[in-house]
């Protein structure tokens, strides 16, 4: 069941994706849920035994080390629950199967210290709450896993009208789809094991067409975020007809390792953010997950005899998987839509370990007062946080967000009695505090809240080494509520939020987590977002530029403001963050 579930959500992750609310090119619902399901699995497959119980504890604890953003952590929490309730048990009769459901969702509600209705919690609450309703008159789990998907479905269905920006924009909650998803592959397998039918009916184009699009995906083919479906029935049958194959542009899809102890001679030094940019020169959908030993690469490339040589530099390349992505689409075509999946290279290695950045390990005999570990995404805004005294620089962001264990780890490698963790980001607060409530009692740790890189900074930069924890902590919470925090990315797709009509490749300004400027140029939407965000005039505004930002359009900026706001005093900073052209702070 766990597995075929894991499945159903890796194949429609990318909708998933596509479904969130805000209309930037970074919504990764569908990413976190599954690295996190992908966690677990990995951790099953590594020990396939014993009974319902010890099976349940194994996932449980996979996904908690491996969960990444709040649906990921929330998703973790109801496996959690699961798991505790059937600790003790061999197998599972129909009752106990829904007793074990409703344990989930109470662990969940009381792991999130302000449930949202309309949220991946309504599913699993209304699911587990039929399934318990269901488990007295039936003692067939088949059949009680198709009420409980029809139940989640439902549910699912109703987000928007609990929800308001859920209804502004069109969409239901994500996270809640991917729960879906996967209650859909537990019914899948239980259904080809027993002869059982979900009792639904579809269309033949419903029927064949998910796999079909998600196999696509899987070669490499591209799909633009802007064109996602609103739901898994609105999918186009032939949407990947509407390509050209000629626009594949990086038409080489490679994945390999390479084994940094292998290979012989003398071996280049490895920077991470080096290789990336080399790959970049001729490629896309870049991934590299590296450790001390091993180095894996994902890239969508135009020169894989390049790549070849590059990667050459640092050990020995083995498991090369290379697919030609225009030969792909040709058969694709050709054949209905209706080819073998791309492999799964990575299905059976561990979630990315974390990624330490000039770490401040001491002697056991050298303890610090204070650590602090920080998350952020670019080279500029990771110096900056160093230069406040963090130690651990976790890199992540709304594209990449940490885990609960690259939070463990990170703790557990500094020596210090007392750990602030600054997650900046508001996703990625739920996993830092799970990872101090797993340390409990090991090591004595404080989150504070950051949900942006601003916030976080001022966070460091108010700290007292000669204060105890508790002023610290209160010092620098007052720090982060004082900050106002700005973002100007793109738009990925159409939609109107909160009275303002968005098209897909504008402008957007996003000021405290709520878009209120879009203009079709980047000057224009940063005035915007800046004239609502300066009040007094005598603020500091920092700017904090993207990689994609230029410096011709950061000197304008900043003399815009000077002549607008002649009191504000005015830095600019290179940050080096992707996705985000400028991230601004404004404080009185």
């Amino acid at each position: 069941m766990v597995l075929s579930g894991a499945e159903q959500l890796h194949r429609h992750a990318e909708h998933v994706n596509s479904l969130n609310v805000f209309p930037v090119p970074d919504g990764d619902t569908g990413t976190n849920m599954n690295l996190t399901m992908t966690n677990g699995v990995t951790e099953l497959r590594k020990q396939d035994t014993g009974g319902v119980g010890t099976r349940a504890a194994i996932l449980s604890k996979g996904l908690l080390m491996g969960a990444r953003g709040n649906s990921g952590v929330i998703l973790s929490q109801l496996f959690r629950g699961f798991s505790r309730y059937a600790a003790s048990s061999e197998e599972l009769n129909a009752v106990q199967f829904a007793s074990a459901l409703q344990s989930g969702v109470d662990t969940a509600y009381k792991a999130v210290v302000k449930p949202v209705e309309g949220t991946i919690l309504t599913v699993a609450r209304e699911a587990a709450k039929q399934a318990v309703y269901y488990s007295r008159r039936t003692t067939d789990i088949a059949e009680l896993m198709n009420a409980v998907l029809a139940k989640a479905k439902e549910a699912l269905a109703q987000t928007p009208e609990q929800l308001p920006v859920l209804k502004q924009v069109g969409v239901v909650d994500s996270g809640g789809q991917g729960l879906v998803y996967i209650y859909q592959g537990f019914a899948d397998y239980l259904n080809e094991l027993t002869g059982h039918s979900s009792g639904e009916r579809r269309s033949e184009g419903q029927a064949a067409e998910p796999s079909a699009v998600i196999k696509a995906e899987q070669a490499g083919v591209p799909s633009p975020r802007s064109s996602a479906p609103r739901n898994a029935a609105e999918v186009p049958v032939s949407a990947q007809a509407k390509l050209e194959t000629e626009d594949i542009e990086f038409l080489y899809d490679m994945e390999f390792f390479i084994n940094r102890k292998l290979g012989g001679g003398s071996r280049a030094s490895f920077s991470e953010d080096a290789f990336r940019s080399a790959l970049a020169v001729n490629g896309d959908s870049i991934i590299v997950i590296a450790d001390d030993e091993v180095i894996k690469v994902h890239v969508h490339s135009k020169a894989p005899g390049e790549v070849l040589n590059l990667a050459l530099q640092y050990g020995e390349i083995t498991q090369i998987h290379i697919l030609n992505m225009r030969e792909q689409h040709r058969e694709l075509l050709t054949a209905g839509m209706d080819i073998a999946p791309a492999p799964e290279l990575f299905a059976d290695i561990p979630a990315e370990p974390v990624r330490q950045e000039d770490p401040a390990i001491l002697p056991a005999d050298e303890v610090a007062p204070y650590g602090f570990i920080a998350v952020a995404s670019g080279d500029g805004i990771a110096e900056i946080f160093r230069s406040l005294g963090v130690d651990i620089v976790l890199s992540g962001g709304q594209t990449m967000n940490p885990s609960t264990e690259d939070f463990v780890n990170a703790v557990q490698s500094i020596s210090a009695q007392h750990v602030f963790i600054l997650p900046n980001n508001s996703n990625i607060v739920l996993a830092a505090q799970q990872a101090r409530e797993l340390l409990e009692g090991e090591r004595s740790i404080t989150v504070i809240p950051s949900k942006s890189i601003p916030q976080g900074m001022a966070a460091a930069f108010a700290f007292q080494e000669d204060d105890e924890v508790q002023v610290n902590e209160r010092r620098m919470n007052a720090a982060v509520s004082e900050v106002k925090t700005g973002q100007v990315t793109y738009a990925v797709r159409d939609t109107v939020f909160d009275g303002l009509e968005i098209r897909a490749g504008h402008f957007i300004g996003i000021a405290d987590s709520k878009i209120v400027a879009t203009k079709e140029d980047l000057i224009g939407a940063c005035q915007e977002l800046l004239s609502k965000m300066i009040v007094n005039g005598d603020e500091v505004v920092t700017i904090l530029t993207g990689e994609e930002a230029k410096e011709e359009d950061t000197l304008v900026l900043k003399e815009w403001i000077r002549e607008r706001y002649p009191d504000a005093e005015v830095e600019a900073h290179a940050g080096g963050q992707p996705i985000y052209y400028y991230l601004f702070s404004v404080e009185g």
